[in-house]
């Protein structure tokens, strides 16, 4: 696009997102803090946002989802997990702000370009446990394939984190990526974030044509919710609504709260617009 608000590519999305955890993280009652939000998401990430009313109005959605899998992250870490896989990892700073041992072997898989940038931006910080980047675009199924064996090897129970990455994923390329995942010994647990059909339908309407323009358009939506990746051996054991907890956290306005004393669906009703952070476990054979 033109206009220097707009996304360009899938990239942009995460100097987008980095705005509302900046904004968060400048809070006087914040939930977290990132330290180093603003600075990734740069004057570009805000002028972004100037023309995303929509998300805008739902910033509370980008941070609970933050909240949520901090704390899939620190219960993994706690139990025993030797390794963080995250998958597309933006403009993600968890090993550098949350209290991680120092010998937690961290993976920041994403496309060069932002690895880069990242790299560049954070050079005089010290990551808190054993940061490594792969440079690599997940789609070329051969490399992750490669990859996953690789860290495979250096693990005994892996979390695999992939925060915003599914809902642009086609059905059938999240079924092959998710028996990837599954076809890896080590990685025992799978943290993601997905929608429900309704959800992804107001998606559309609202933000729908700025992610087509940037080639990033969202896809992802299983009536089926989280039972979808039953079929490629992950079973879910948790799942938490967005709006939930948003409102157990004090983010949503008057009229947002009214609607999260409904009944939580928990993805299993097409018709609901709802949006969670589930937790999956491995049982492939």
């Amino acid at each position: 696009m033109s206009d220097e608000r707009g996304l360009r590519n899938i990239s942009d999305t995460a100097r987008w997102v980095a705005i509302y955890r900046a904004l968060e993280s400048e809070r006087p009652d914040a939930l977290f803090h990132d330290p180093f939000a603003r600075q990734l998401a740069g004057e570009r990430g805000a002028r972004i946002t100037e023309g995303q009313e929509f998300a805008n109005r739902n910033a509370w959605s980008f941070v609970t989802r933050t909240v949520l899998f901090d704390r899939f992250i620190s219960n993994a870490v706690a139990n025993g997990a030797d390794m963080v896989v995250n998958l597309a990892a933006g403009l993600d700073v968890r090993p550098y702000r949350m209290t991680l041992p120092p010998q937690l072997q961290w993976i920041e898989i994403d496309l060069p370009d932002l690895l880069a940038y990242k790299t560049e931006q954070l050079a005089r910080e010290t990551p808190r446990c054993l940061l490594e980047r792969v440079a690599l675009d997940l789609s070329d199924v051969t490399a992750r394939r490669e990859l996953f064996a690789r860290l495979s090897a250096r693990a005994k129970a892996a979390l695999v984190v992939s925060e915003g990455l599914i809902v642009y994923l086609a059905a059938e390329e999240a079924v092959a990526l998710a028996s990837d995942l599954a076809r890896t010994p080590a990685f025992h647990r799978w943290a993601l974030d997905m929608v429900s059909p309704a959800l992804m339908a107001m998606m559309q309407k609202s933000m729908g044509q700025h992610l087509r323009e940037a080639g990033a358009p969202f896809k992802f939506a299983p009536d089926e919710g989280p039972a979808f990746f039953e079929r490629c051996g992950w079973r879910p054991v948790e799942v938490q609504s967005m709006l939930h907890n948003a409102a157990r956290l004090k983010r949503l306005s008057w009229w947002m709260r009214m609607i999260a004393l409904l009944p939580d669906s928990k993805g299993r009703q097409p018709r609901s617009p709802w949006g969670g952070v589930c937790l999956f476990e491995n049982v492939s054979d």
